[in-house]
């Protein structure tokens, strides 16, 4: 066990306005497993890469252990998968590898295949294990979970509950809270440690936040009672200084020491009063600070005219001799939510290509209605580029509703005249759901769209789509088990 110290932290990139971090300070023991949570753009991949050493800043950051950086950039992808192994950590032996990797699913087969013909998911669990040999390493695993299906996240789980000394990026709120015991938040105004997984932080900041609201509305009552308190003194005090110089009915003068007197005392007051507003003031200004604000989202769904808008039967699709979709029924009617599930490979992103009119090699029977209109959000946006406004203009949709959704997902004003392809992954992945809901549309297909989302935005869509009220025909592809539960009506499961 060591201490990694993070002093005084400040660090703001060039050009900007704004610092991403201004005088952190915090402490974090290497043998934590850590959830590492915030809304995208707070900077969390930024902190990771201050602690390789990759950025200049101001303050300082000390450890005993070696920060190694999930995921790792194989220069030879064309090598054996073993050989790639030994690219990132070159002091293991095979038997340690062929341990780590069958605890993840892995067969020891993969390690003799070239690393370039691994999926993702299978290359995420070989560079985990690999990483996890390597000694006094603190590993900084920066969102594992893009590229895994529902039971590759379970078993990843469990492998990361069995190890020690790390900080995990992760949106999914099920896997934080099988896999962490620490919490690392990013907040709108400080970073705060907080011991327990995601749930039990989530739970302590939905307290702190109810009390900070109580003691704002309270703030606010006693605020507006001693200004008016402070007034009528004060204008009590200016009324009786104004006596001294009269005289009585009977024509007497009055006594401009005793008025003069009292006048003072109730001046006094006032003035006393007015320094409790203030400290009630200063005491209201330190609430509020880190409460997430987020507004409801809409959706604009277009009523049909039939029931019946897709349906499959006994379909299977093919690339050449290869077959990715086996035997499939499907039927999607108006109004229902249906995840589609199923392991990585099992053909759902090829299912969805067929759904939006792809030409594909299938047999069987399909069935799509004339005139349904789709609105689609694609699995990979990485490769969004140029102004906000051309991608506007391209997807024909209103620039004001647009720019409204994108606020109420976070965005800032600023963000508008930067370039897409400086948008965080998640922020692209924004861009790209904003679009979809501002599109009129029938039925509206979304494959992985949580992918890179923050959690408060995916609580956002969650709300959204779990209302009954909103009448919109949803077909979706997505791996996080909440959103999964409070969303989908039915689940297809590929095979």
């Amino acid at each position: 066990m060591s201490i990694i110290n993070i002093n005084n932290l400040t660090f703001g990139y060039d050009g900007s306005s704004e610092n991403v971090f201004e005088n952190v300070t915090f402490r974090l023991d290497s043998d934590w497993r850590l959830g590492f949570t915030g809304r995208n753009g707070r900077g969390k991949t930024t902190f990771l890469n201050l602690l390789l050493g990759r950025y200049e800043y101001r303050g300082s950051i000390t450890a005993n252990v070696d920060f190694e950086y999930f995921p790792y950039e194989i220069t030879e992808p064309d090598a054996f998968s073993i050989d790639a192994a030994r690219e990132i950590y070159d002091g293991f032996e095979d038997w340690e590898l062929v341990r780590e990797i069958t605890k993840l699913g892995l067969d020891d087969d993969a390690l003799w295949r070239p690393y370039s013909t691994l999926s993702m998911g299978e290359r995420t669990k070989l560079m985990l294990a690999v990483m996890f040999l390597k000694p006094n390493s603190f590993l900084l695993i920066d969102e594992p979970t893009n590229h895994l299906d529902s039971h590759a996240r379970e078993l990843t789980a469990a492998y990361l509950s069995s190890k020690r000394g790390f900080i995990l990026v992760s949106h999914d709120r099920a896997f934080l809270d099988a896999c962490t015991d620490h919490t690392l938040s990013i907040n709108r105004t400080d970073i705060n440690v907080t011991a327990g997984s995601f749930s039990v932080w989530y739970e302590n900041k939905q307290n702190q936040d109810g009390f900070e609201m109580a003691q704002n509305d309270k703030l606010k009552r006693e605020i507006t009672r001693l200004s008016a308190a402070a007034r009528e003194r004060a204008e009590w005090s200016n009324k009786t200084e104004s006596a001294k110089y009269g005289t009585t009915n009977s024509g007497v003068s009055v006594d401009r020491g005793f008025i003069g007197h009292k006048s003072a005392k109730m001046m006094s007051r006032a003035k006393a009063i007015e320094k409790r507003t203030e400290a009630k003031i200063e005491e209201k200004s330190a609430l509020l600070k880190n409460i997430e604000e987020y507004e409801e989202l809409k959706l604009h769904p277009i009523e049909f005219h039939s029931q019946r808008l897709c349906e499959l039967s006994g379909v299977s699709v093919y690339y050449g001799d290869k077959c990715a979709v086996d035997n499939v029924d499907l039927a999607i009617r108006s109004g229902e939510r249906i995840c589609l599930s199923g392991v990585n490979g099992s053909g759902k992103s090829t299912l969805i290509r067929l759904l939006l009119g792809d030409k594909l090699d299938f047999i069987g029977e399909y069935y799509r209605a004339m005139g349904l209109k789709i609105s689609y959000v694609p699995q990979d946006v990485s490769g969004l580029h140029g102004s906000l406004e051309e991608f506007e203009n391209a997807a024909d949709i209103d620039r004001t509703l647009f720019r409204a959704i994108l606020r109420k997902l976070d965005f800032t004003r600023a963000m508008f005249e930067q370039p897409l392809e400086s948008y965080s992954a998640g922020q692209k992945k924004k861009a790209a759901l904003a679009r979809s809901l501002s599109e009129s549309a029938h039925l509206y297909i979304w494959d992985e769209p949580l992918n890179y989302i923050d959690i408060y935005s995916r609580m956002q869509l969650e709300r959204l789509l779990s209302d009954k009220n909103q009448k919109v025909t949803l077909l979706f592809v997505e791996h996080d088990r909440a959103f999964c539960e409070t969303v989908a009506d039915r689940t297809i499961t590929l095979s």
